[in-house]
Formats: structure tokens, sequence, C-alpha cells
């Protein structure tokens, strides 16, 4: 079957609900321990997600809206594939959100160190190839993660991928979006969470807000952040860079489609990539 209609069938099935314990996949956390033994030797794939579980994302999102996108991707893929999937890791290095209540390990090389022991644990225990699920973007949480997955690579010879969000975009994941130009608690990210969690939006809460930095095109990776100084050129008065008000359900409906998608997509590849001989 060719990937594209796999995976189209794969969404459907997640789809439609699952009686409890009738799916490819399994979470850690419900399996007893010798199922688990039995299960993180046997699974193609283990996957370790983070996501923010408190993390300013506007006045009018809750600071779970990372969180639940995991849930989702994550419920897509137990629900898809056999997979094992350990409980995640909800508080991490936000150095550009660092000025708003939340919850932040502010030592990136404390986080580094979790996530690797996490891993390592996980290999220990017969994991054959680690997928570490980012759902910031690839250069800032992912920073640390990626250096988590390489440490495990070259000590054990584990297979170690990261995927983060920015992984899971496409052409047409930009072509839902009205707005200018966007990437925090903007028109698709509130999309996603009226489609999620729409008791927990605040539309009338919603603003349009593309910050006070001058538009420069430069070379290189130019580290961005939020800023609450009314003096810092990066200032913010609501925590969003987008326009918030275009959201709808549909539009992120769609998006977490496309996401899910290309999500079900690496993980089939993945599972793949050769393990390294033993003994």
């Amino acid at each position: 079957m060719a990937d594209g209609r796999r995976i189209s069938l794969l969404l459907l099935m997640f789809a439609m609900p699952a009686a409890r314990g009738e799916t490819p996949g399994a979470y850690l956390g419900e399996l007893s321990w010798p199922v688990a033994e039995q299960k993180i030797a046997a699974a193609p794939l283990v996957i370790v997600p983070f996501a923010a579980g408190a993390k300013e994302h506007g006045p009018h999102l809750p600071m779970n809206a990372d969180q639940a996108v995991a849930e989702y991707l994550l419920g897509a893929a137990v629900a898809s594939l056999p997979v094992v999937v350990v409980p995640p890791v909800l508080h991490g290095w936000f150095p550009a959100f660092r000025d708003f209540p939340g919850t932040e390990v502010a030592d990136a090389s404390v986080f580094e160190a979790y996530m690797f022991e996490i891993g390592m644990s996980l290999v220990r225990h017969g994991a054959r190839r680690l997928v570490f699920l980012n759902t910031g973007i690839a250069n800032a949480t992912g920073l640390p993660i990626a250096i988590a997955a390489r440490e495990i690579r070259a000590q054990t010879g584990v297979p170690t991928l990261v995927v983060s969000c920015g992984d899971l975009e496409t052409e047409e994941s930009a072509l839902l979006a009205e707005q200018q130009e966007g990437g925090h608690a903007d028109e698709i990210e509130t999309s996603i969470n009226l489609y999620l969690q729409p008791e927990l939006v605040r539309m009338d809460l919603a603003v349009r807000d593309y910050g006070e930095r001058p538009r420069q095109e430069q070379t290189g990776y130019a580290p961005g952040s939020l800023s609450r100084d009314p003096d810092d050129p990066a200032h913010s008065a609501s925590g969003i860079y987008g326009d918030a008000t275009l959201a709808s359900a549909d539009k992120g409906q769609r998006a977490l489609e496309i996401m899910a998608g290309e999500w079900l997509k690496a993980l089939q590849q993945f599972s793949r990539v050769p393990l390294k001989k033993t003994d």
C-alpha cells in the first residue's frame, strides 16, 4: 500500500474511538512492569515526548497549549503503530518566554541531562530506537534535546530521532493561514486549541500582535524572544506573535491532520532504520 494511502487510513482509524487495550501501541505508564519489559524490547520505536505543560500563549490561550498538541500526536501514534510512549516531560528550557509566568528549567544543561537520562534508562531496558517528540521548535527546545539524542546515539549505538513541530509543517499548512506572519499563540496555534480544547480558549481576549521589532533579513540563526520590558525591541504586551483573531476550529482541525500525517510518516520511516548488530 502506498505510504500516503496508508497514512490516510491510519488517521481515519485514529478518528474512530478504540477500546482500551486494542490499539497497536501502548502508553508505558499504563503497563505493569513485566508487560512493559516485553513491550519496550519488542517495540520498533519508543517515544519520549516533551511538551510545555505551563508556558505562556497569550491572554486568550491556556498555558498547556503545547501539551494538548502532544497528546493528540501521541494518540495518533498509539492508535496506529506498535510504539511505546513514555510519560511526557512537561517542564523545559524556554528562554524566549522567561519574562512571563509559567514553569521553566532555566539551566539548559539540566534540561539536556534530564532528557539524556530518560533516554538512557529506556535503552538499558531494551529500547531499540528512540524518538524524541519536541512540541517546541528545533532551534529552541530542540537544541538541548538534540544534544541528548546525539550523545545517546554515540554512547550506545541506538538510533535516535528528534521530531519538532516545525518538521511537521508543510506547504499546505502555510496556506491555511491568513495572517501576515506568525509563530506563537497566533492564528494557527489558536485554531488548533479551538479544535482541541475550545472550552479553555478566550477569543474575546485574542489580539493581533506583530511586535515592535524592525523587520530585517539576516544570514544565520538569531534567537528570538518575547520581552515584557517596554524598552526592549522585542517587547510584547500580549505574548503573541501573529494574528489570533483570525483563528477557527476548522483551520485547527486541518492543521492537526497535516501534522499527524507527517508525524506518522516520520515514525514509519524511522522504524525501518537499521539497528546496530549485536553478538
